[in-house]
């Protein structure tokens, strides 16, 4: 990976931060080649602070910090991508992004990370994990038992119930997804196949 940090007279190049889960652009920030190789020896999103004139990684005074999962640059070489890991809100005022951009679609993404996480850690006090060790039949029979339950639900007026057990519906789904080696990706990706092609009979 060769980044052109001589192209500015200052050595700094551009860095965009994304959210590795739903590609929220989280914020932006300029890196040396100081502040690149800090940031892969660490493993956490560090700059070059143009107005504290040093080496900035993000977190270091609020614990926020932007756990690096993949970097890339552009075809030119000069700017840097990094999707990393928020802990915590990324913008100093308490904001998701720097750009006042919340996206509440992204959650799902994070539980279906948290599911996983429970399940590959083998955590034995994890209902989630406690219901996939019973295997794919005891699952997938949770998930009919819940799509009955919101067909019920559906039937009435009580918007609260409805909800939740369209939450339970979804929350099951993701580990039955999980115990098939399948994610929501590959589900979007058949759903996008679909989006121009002949339509499913109704």
């Amino acid at each position: 990976m060769k980044i052109d940090f001589n192209k500015s007279t200052d050595g700094l190049v551009p860095v965009i931060i994304q959210n590795y889960l739903n590609n929220q652009v989280l914020m932006l920030g300029y890196m040396n080649q100081e502040a690149f190789d800090k940031t892969q020896e660490i493993g956490k999103v560090t700059f070059y602070s143009r107005s504290k004139n040093r080496l900035w990684t993000k977190g270091e005074e609020s614990g926020n910090f932007l756990e690096v999962k993949s970097i890339a640059i552009d075809c030119d070489n000069d700017t840097i991508l990094i999707k990393a890991k928020p802990f915590g809100p990324t913008c100093h005022t308490g904001s998701t992004t720097c750009f006042k951009e919340e996206n509440n679609h992204g959650f799902v993404y994070e539980l279906e990370q948290t599911i996983s996480d429970r399940i590959d850690s083998d955590d034995p006090e994890s209902y989630t994990n406690k219901l996939y060790k019973r295997g794919i039949n005891k699952v997938a029979q949770k998930v009919g038992e819940e799509a009955v339950e919101i067909v019920i639900e559906a039937k009435d007026n009580n918007d609260d119930l409805f909800l939740g057990e369209a939450a339970d519906l979804m929350y099951h789904y993701l580990i039955l997804l999980k115990a098939k080696g399948f994610k929501l990706e590959d589900v979007e990706n058949v759903l996008k196949s679909r989006e121009n092609g002949p339509r499913r009979p109704e």
